[in-house]
């Protein structure tokens, strides 16, 4: 049996996978902290927050040109590579959301993350214009 999209099955298990990691780092702090709703205005429990949702935020997008891509029949080992690096990139952005300040784990999750969705955007509007 062939698998129709390997790049973007995969990519989606790391993914789902990175976000149950973000998800039990808030639990920890949750039960550290005591917090049960809500969250510290500001604190390491928001900073943890607001990284899981800026993971779930950029990488649907990123999955879907994924797809897309490969689904166009454009995938390969660059694919592989890209969504390799840009799950490591919001890796490091999760951890560096722990320190205050633009830390430099931060700073790469976040210029990964913006360059890979260039990247990909912009991969698939040249598959476009290359058929019109």
């Amino acid at each position: 049996m062939d698998i129709v999209l390997p790049i973007t099955l995969t990519s989606a298990a790391a993914a789902a996978l990175i976000n149950i990691w973000l998800a039990a780092r808030i639990g920890q702090l949750r039960l550290a902290t005591k917090t049960v709703h809500g969250d510290d205005a500001g604190g390491p429990l928001s900073r943890r927050m607001r990284a899981q949702l800026n993971f779930v935020e950029n990488t649907a997008f990123v999955l879907i040109l994924i797809a897309a891509i490969e689904l166009a029949g454009n995938g390969g080992l660059w694919l592989s590579i890209t969504a390799g690096v840009y799950m490591l990139a919001r890796v490091a952005h999760g951890i560096g959301m722990d320190g205050e300040g633009p830390t430099l784990l931060r700073k790469i999750g976040v210029i990964v993350t913006f360059g890979t969705q260039l990247f990909l955007a912009g991969y698939a509007v040249g598959i476009t214009l290359a058929v019109i």
